[in-house]
């Protein structure tokens, strides 16, 4: 009987592993290509816009500035925090529905903002709103 040779009976031991990287880039390229599909189809029911009804007047708007150097102005008039504090309570005293826009420019330190937020929260002011730039 004819022997194999060594070199031919070792080729047959080794395992052909080019269909297996084959199936393997072909689903690595399925995935990549169906994966940012799947995130984009988030459905979200949006609230459909209307234009607010007209009940009387617009309430009086009370802008609170927060300058880059700390400074803070409400109504044009600077102030500290603790004087902003007591403003602030007196202010939602004389009128429950007071409303009150903050102002801050980029180059303002966020914690002074944080401040003045936390001033109109502990005042219970429930009307606020921060100002920004449309470009």
């Amino acid at each position: 009987m004819k022997k194999f040779s060594q070199s031919h009976h070792s080729s047959m031991n080794e395992l052909n592993i080019t269909p297996l990287l084959d199936l393997a880039f072909v689903l690595l390229v399925i995935f990549i290509i169906t994966t940012p599909q799947l995130v984009n189809n988030l459905e979200l029911n949006l609230p459909s816009g209307k234009p607010p009804a007209q009940s009387g007047p617009r309430p009086k708007l009370n802008y609170v500035v927060v300058a880059p150097t700390g400074e803070i102005r409400l109504n044009d008039q600077a102030m500290t925090l603790p004087v902003l504090k007591q403003t602030l309570v007196q202010m939602k005293a004389q009128d429950p529905e007071v409303s009150m826009v903050v102002k801050g420019g980029a180059d303002v330190d966020y914690q002074n903002i944080i401040n003045v937020l936390d001033a109109i929260q502990q005042a219970e002011i429930a009307k606020v709103g921060l100002a920004t730039v449309t470009q």
